[in-house]
């Protein structure tokens, strides 16, 4: 008998199909690591503890670290008031280390969760650019003796540009730590009990690649911590105040102004035509106005602020999407492709190049009103310490 015979390029039943096609080779990092997500941890902290649990480690390299936190409220017997920058004041310090110590962002939590989020375009884009717009995050209902749930998101970002930044994540005994300090109840506001909070972080990242590559610059940093400026500043004072000293490459300036009391000035408190110098020589000359524009038209902070009704000639009404905080302002150096700030998109040309000699100072003659002053001038500023040559261009394409 003849034995029968398959015709050749059939599919044997039953023999399992690949999930996803392979890539061919070559090309950018991102195109062989697609993006991932896992747990870190999840804590029970309240008010006045500190959390540090080890973080774990992911198949790949980590781009940033999603803090959710959900906190139990209780009103007093008098109408709670919540502070200026609730809910952030629950965290009253923030620190993130590489594996090697290295501080990629320290400061108190209203800076790092909310201005570097807001400023920076490593969380959002657009309307998400403020983490005060999230659909996770909840309102506090203020109200005597009432309970209530506050939830708010926030980001802690390594990627500064498409998976340039990242940190490997692989090595267990290689692995970012995260330092949070929680703050008493009353920095929540008067009349206010912090009942209980829970803490939840997840880290993103890209997977280890499915073909030999690395991600651009690896060991290159973007760091943000606050450090303040000296000297502080009087109303109606005609001076420099000088920055920090820094070194690498700079992607946004984050000013504020604070009284000695602690809380963020007006925009009154800033000079009318502030100056800013670098190493002695003034760079920009403009009105504080024509800044905030500035602002506005890269990043859309402060933009829409509101309409005229030309035929009542009533007060301006509006909404402001993207809220500017009272105090502050940014120098933008995320404008490379265009005048606007596209987040993560940016080549690099334009980042402004320090060393540690480099001397940059706000100027005012005169400054403004200072409430509760005098006033000090903290600088939030993201610095990029490249391992070797900085890549500029756009290494994810």
């Amino acid at each position: 008998m003849t034995q029968a015979t398959v015709a050749p390029g059939g599919t044997v039943a039953g023999r399992p199909q690949p999930q996803t096609t392979a890539e061919p080779g070559g090309g950018p990092f991102i195109r062989h690591a697609p993006d991932g997500r896992r747990a870190q941890w999840v804590q029970n902290v309240g008010a006045s503890g500190f959390i540090s649990p080890p973080t774990v480690s992911m198949p790949g390299y980590a781009k940033g670290y999603k803090l959710q936190t959900s906190m139990v409220l209780t009103g007093g017997a008098t109408t709670p008031v919540p502070v200026a920058d609730f809910p952030d004041t629950f965290y009253s310090l923030v620190q993130m280390k590489d594996a090697f110590g290295t501080q990629l962002l320290t400061g108190p939590g209203y800076n790092i969760l909310r201005e570097v989020n807001l400023y920076s375009g490593q969380f959002g884009l657009d309307l998400m650019r403020d983490p005060q717009n999230s659909p996770v995050q909840t309102v506090y209902k203020a109200h005597t003796t009432a309970t209530s749930t506050v939830v708010f998101s926030r980001y802690l970002s390594f990627e500064f540009a498409k998976a340039y930044g990242v940190i490997s994540g692989a090595n267990a005994a290689l692995l970012p730590v995260l330092q949070l300090n929680t703050a008493a109840s009353t920095a929540m506001g008067t009349f206010t009990t912090i009942t209980s909070a829970q803490e939840t972080l997840d880290s993103d990242f890209y997977w280890l690649p499915s073909m030999p590559t690395d991600p651009p610059g690896l060991g290159t940093t973007c760091q943000w911590i606050l450090q303040p400026s000296n000297p502080t500043i009087a109303s109606a004072a005609n001076q420099p105040v000088q920055l920090p000293r820094m070194g690498g490459y700079l992607t946004m300036l984050i000013l504020e102004l604070r009284g000695s009391t602690g809380l963020r000035q007006a925009d009154s408190a800033w000079p009318t035509r502030p100056k800013i110098i670098i190493d002695g020589v003034p760079v920009i000359d403009t009105l504080y106005t024509t800044w905030e524009e500035d602002i506005a038209i890269s990043t859309g902070i402060g933009a829409g602020s509101a309409y005229v009704n030309n035929n009542t000639s009533v007060t301006q009404t509006g909404t402001i999407p993207v809220p500017r905080p009272a105090g502050t302002i940014g120098i933008n150096r995320k404008t490379s492709l265009s005048q606007r700030d596209f987040g993560l998109l940016d080549t690099g040309e334009i980042f402004l190049n320090t060393n540690p000699g480099t001397q940059l100072e706000i100027a005012g003659y005169p400054w403004g009103t200072q409430v509760s002053g005098p006033s000090t001038l903290n600088a939030i500023v993201g610095q990029v310490v490249p391992s070797g040559q900085l890549v500029q261009g756009l290494p994810e394409v």
